[in-house]
């Protein structure tokens, strides 16, 4: 229970620093210090974050491998509105040893399920080849 906790506090300051880009397309300058809500004309996003933990030994190469072959998923499957990616840098030592995060957008939960067996996304989870030690996924809608 306690590591879940952990888990989920972690994905939240995560998400906290990353930049809505939603807001962006709608012509609102995210601020680090306070971030704006988006005009209601700007449609409420599905934000899919994916936090990565690799085995240890995993080589810089491999991990490199990983990360390109995840940010090219946004060009090999339209329903894909957003891509954000990013390694910890947090000073709080509470990462449990998850590195990378990667925040994808979507119109809606049908879009995102669509993305969930997708064929390339498939193929990108048996490219990974055994190298994750931990995979952490959080989905929430935007405000």
């Amino acid at each position: 229970m306690l590591r879940n906790m952990l888990c989920l506090a972690i994905v939240a300051v995560v998400c906290a620093g990353c930049a809505n880009i939603n807001a962006e397309k709608c012509g609102v300058a995210a601020k680090a210090e306070s971030q704006k809500a988006c005009p209601k004309e700007c449609p409420k996003m599905l934000k899919h974050v994916v936090l990565f933990k690799f085995k240890e030994g995993t080589t810089p190469e491999k991990i490199k491998e990983v990360e390109k072959a995840f940010a090219s998923l946004p060009g090999k499957i339209d329903i894909i509105k957003g891509f954000e990616a990013g390694t910890n840098v947090s000073v709080e030592n509470r990462s449990e040893g998850f590195t990378h995060c990667f925040v994808l957008s979507f119109s809606s939960a049908a879009d995102r399920d669509a993305y969930l067996v997708h064929p390339n996304h498939k193929e990108f989870g048996k490219s990974l080849g055994g190298c994750l030690d931990k995979v952490v996924v959080v989905d929430y809608w935007n405000r």
